[in-house]
């Protein structure tokens, strides 16, 4: 493609954009607007249909900004270096004469010639610091300058590490050899794996800090300061490689420090860690190798002597800054990095977290931004930095899944019981802060099943529940019934986590948990076989009949390693140290108390979210289908505290022409039967019935495939059983082979492979058949990231208005919250705008799966006539409300539907 330039149409600053290719005139007002935002410091709610070049136009128009933001400051920073002398004039205090006059006053009070000494300070730090960021911006410069274009270094860096691997394992050896016999004085002998099992000695807050291991020191990247940067992210990691891709395609492909960051799971090189699997177990074992290495130095130092404990041979500080160095010299994607810290036997998670400092652009995961700890943890500042949120649809949804949590009775029963035998096993090895620590884990423990119905003590899966059912109770109620407000959860929180204590429980548990081929025969490993058969009848769940068996050693230790259960209990414990009036706990009583759980709700999604919107410069939300947007206007933005001045909003067009899409409002069937999907009237024989008629006259005159979406996967299966009693299914298979969406996500490949060979073979073919008709469900897994471009969706169906189930209590607890807190819009209560809103935000994922391109067409019909509204009107994207038709009688939108595919097909 020949390179482009977009001209900017509005907002501040540029006149002109660098792309890749001419761009689509909705392409130049976006990077426009987005350029007046980010110079304005706005909170930007911005909407562009897939299929707009949305990515492209984001990077163009951001790193254009970023690039003339930097221009600016240099050149400041030119101004107030230059030397005296050299024209630039200084600013001088009100003076007399040349000189303070020393009783004339400023407006504050202060005698003049203080404020004079004052302001003359400030500008002697400024020009100080501004003289030190220059010299690390030339440092760092002329240090990746040479590392791209020094091949030779690389090599070096290379034969040096070799040489480097050759010695340590040269050491090992030696190490291994002089060991040998040793070690037999420690008390209560244990072998060394048992030994790592053991906690170290806590410390907590207002003790010593444990140091993170890196005790070398560099002159200058440490300490390195933030450059201003842009920080994107979005939902899934192959939607950031996506993105990353799209930057080395752009005119910002060469000159960009670009960094992609990652979960542990994602980046880590190390095999043996690599194998736990489960992110948690990962974390935690990383954690620990990272201790231990900190340890091992320690005691170097000391007299007493300690078994030796694994470290990460890629946790290697000169060899994570060489990774850094190449990092921020080329463009490089998630699976790119891991390469090269494979390559340079370096750890790409640590690796990358050095490179954030001087990066220009940051692509993460939503959690790592929207989760303060784990933004912490990785280095992430916000302050007077860029924020881009892509894919945004469902932030609040996200927010608040990311801080809600739930527990099984299974998991709290299964975690104590682990627990207890640990502290059995080792209390005369812990420390009594660990003690005190692991006795309030095992009371808070004991205390949640207790809330439950149940015994601690007692087999979950063969205790019943004596009165099922779903409570809510406020965080504060919760913590006094359950009789622990007196324990303090940040603290037993902050010891989790610093103490790993999870990691050395599900240790324990890998050795002594499952039936093991030789265990001693003395009083604690006794204990541990109870261990093992308790562990056995959670596995076996509630079937007691025959001798017990031993569970399938596959299955059961995937589940096992899925994640400790103290794991996933932790996360409850963090969840319920948010205020009070922000969240609840939901009680969920069912058969047994295996089966039971407690979860944690968040209802104030915006606590999260105001500190990102408060530290950062500008923050820009994004995605292809955006409306209705007062969800993020109401719940998150204005509760999180941003001044409704400094919130914009723009969106634009698609690039097809208009007369590629007919969005069709249906009010009534070919029988003149009223379309009305509400759930006291869908159930009807009459409405199944004259959805069917519909669908068979459709598929008469639609080419292709033919998507259409129904409320939820129950609804459409009674559909589908009722048109086959009725012989309709036979009558539409006549004209489209029909396809059903699958429950299981590991099947929708499949069906939508067959769904397309199918279309494709009838396009070819000719014939009465003239392709597919795909039922499929909103909300399921083709009603968002799949795309039907072209042949695979000519026509999207949407059956009914796919409204939330209000009968689900945290729903219910939601828009209870909504109608305290929240103000009535148009005089509609909150709680109602809600569930319109949810409504109409999954209508528009779905439809939105036709149009993907330019040249693409196709038709979109809404099968109820309350769509016609024009509050509900209102809440379709700009794009597809514009060209909307109400179509009172089946006949009219026919013959519309009729006269725009042969249009189309000829």
């Amino acid at each position: 493609m020949d390179g482009g330039t977009a001209e900017a149409v509005s907002g501040p600053g540029r006149a002109s954009f660098p792309f890749p290719y001419t761009p689509y005139r909705i392409q130049e007002q976006f990077m426009a607007a987005l350029y007046a935002a980010l110079e304005a410091g706005r909170v930007g709610i911005f909407e562009s249909p897939t299929g707009t070049g949305k990515s492209l136009s984001l990077i163009c128009g951001a790193l254009s900004w970023l690039r003339d933001f930097e221009e600016k400051k240099q050149q400041e920073e030119a101004r107030l270096l230059a030397p005296e002398g050299s024209g630039q004039e200084e600013k001088q205090p009100l003076v007399s004469g040349g000189l303070v006059c020393p009783n004339s006053r400023d407006a504050s009070g202060e005698p003049d010639w203080i404020t004079a000494f004052v302001q003359k300070k400030e500008e002697q730090d400024l020009v100080h610091r501004l003289k030190e960021e220059q010299i690390r911006r030339k440092k760092r410069e002329e240090r990746l300058e040479k590392i791209r274009h020094n091949v030779q270094l690389k090599y070096a860096a290379k034969r040096k590490r070799s040489e480097e691997d050759e010695m340590k394992h040269l050491l090992q050896l030696s190490k291994e050899i002089l060991s040998e016999g040793a070690g037999a004085a420690v008390p209560e002998q244990l072998d060394h794996n048992e030994e790592e099992l053991i906690l170290a000695e806590y410390e907590s807050d207002e003790e010593k800090k444990v140091g993170s291991g890196l005790e070398e020191d560099d002159d200058d990247d440490l300490e390195e300061e933030h450059v201003t940067k842009i920080y994107y992210c979005s939902r899934t990691h192959s939607q950031l490689s996506q993105f990353v891709h799209e930057v080395q395609k752009s005119p910002f492909g060469k000159g960009t420090r670009l960094v992609s960051l990652g979960s542990r799971q994602n980046l880590c090189v190390n095999e043996e860690v690599r194998r736990l699997g489960a992110l948690q177990l990962i974390n935690d074992r990383c954690t620990e190798m990272q201790k231990n290495k900190h340890e091992k130095k320690s005691d170097a130092e000391g007299k007493k002597r300690r078994v030796s404990r694994t470290v990460c041979p890629f946790y290697s500080y000169e060899q994570m800054q060489f990774l850094r160095d190449e990092v921020l010299v080329e463009v490089k994607d998630i699976e790119q990095l891991v390469t090269l810290g494979k390559e340079t036997k370096a750890c790409p998670y640590y690796g990358s977290r050095y490179a954030i400092p001087a990066a220009q652009l940051v692509v993460l995961p939503y959690q790592m931004l929207l989760h303060e700890a784990t933004r912490n943890a990785a280095g992430i500042i916000l302050k007077d930095q860029v924020v881009i949120i892509d894919e945004a649809h469902n932030l609040i949804d996200t927010i608040t899944c990311i801080h809600s949590a739930e527990v099984s009775g299974s998991q709290l029963c299964c975690a104590h019981s682990q627990l207890l035998q640990y502290m059995e096993r080792y209390s005369k090895r812990l420390k009594a802060k660990n003690l005190m620590y692991i006795k309030q884990i095992l009371y808070l423990l004991e205390r949640f099943v207790v809330m439950l119905g149940g015994n601690v003590n007692q087999n979950p899966s063969c205790q019943a529940v004596s009165q099922t059912g779903t409570e809510l109770k406020s965080i504060n109620d919760f913590l006094f019934q359950s009789q622990i407000d007196n324990i303090n959860l940040f603290k037993v929180q902050r010891y989790c986590e610093k103490s790993l204590i999870s990691r050395k429980l599900f240790g324990f548990v890998e050795r002594y948990g499952n039936p093991a081929p030789a265990v001693k025969t003395n009083k604690e490993n006794q204990k541990l076989a109870g261990l093992q058969n308790f562990l056995m009848t959670l596995q076996q769940g509630s079937h007691k009949e025959g001798p017990l068996q031993s569970p399938p050693v596959e299955a059961d230790n995937d589940q096992l390693r899925a994640a400790s259960p103290l794991m996933h209990i932790e996360g409850f414990l963090s969840a319920l140290t948010n205020a009070n009036e922000d969240g609840r706990v939901i009680l969920n009583r069912q058969g047994t108390i295996g089966q039971s759980s407690l979860k944690f709700l968040l209802l104030n999604p915006a606590v999260h979210f105001a500190k990102v919107v408060k530290e950062c410069r500008a923050v820009i939300i994004a995605g292809g289908t955006m409306q209705p947007v007062a969800d993020f206007r109401e719940q998150l933005l204005s509760c999180a505290g941003v001044d409704p001045a400094r919130i914009m909003e723009f969106s634009c067009g698609h690039v097809i022409p208009p007369e590629n899409i007919l969005p069709i409002v249906l009010c009534s069937g070919p029988s003149n039967q009223q379309l009305e999907f509400t759930y006291q009237t869908r159930d009807l024989p009459q409405m199944m019935d004259e959805t069917g008629r519909i669908l068979c006259n459709l598929c008469n005159v639609v080419p292709g495939g033919v998507v259409c979406f129904f409320p939820s996967y129950d609804y459409e299966k009674q559909v589908y059983a009722h048109w086959e009693k009725t012989g309709l299914l036979t009558r539409l298979a006549t004209k489209k082979k029909i396809f059903q969406e699958p429950k299981k996500a590991n099947q929708v490949e499949q069906v939508l492979v067959e769904y397309a060979k199918c279309i494709k073979r009838c396009s070819q073919a000719g014939g009465q058949m003239t392709g597919a008709l795909l039922l499929s469900v909103v909300g399921g897994k083709m009603s968002e990231g799949i795309n039907f471009s072209d042949d695979l969706g000519r026509c999207v169906i949407m059956v009914g208005m796919p409204y939330p189930n209000i009968k689900s209590p945290e729903l219910q607890e939601k828009m209870t919250w909504l109608d305290k807190t929240m103000p009535r819009a148009a005089s509609q209560a909150p709680s109602r705008v809600l569930i319109e809103n949810l409504c109409m935000k999954a209508v528009n994922q779905s439809i939105g799966r036709a149009i993907r391109h330019q040249k693409d067409f196709a038709s979109i019909l809404l099968l109820d006539h309350r769509y016609s509204r024009p509050a509900i009107l209102n809440k379709l994207p700009q794009w597809i409300r514009e060209r909307t038709q109400v179509k009172p009688a089946f006949g009219s939108a026919f013959a519309e539907l009729r006269k725009f595919h042969r249009g189309k097909s000829d």
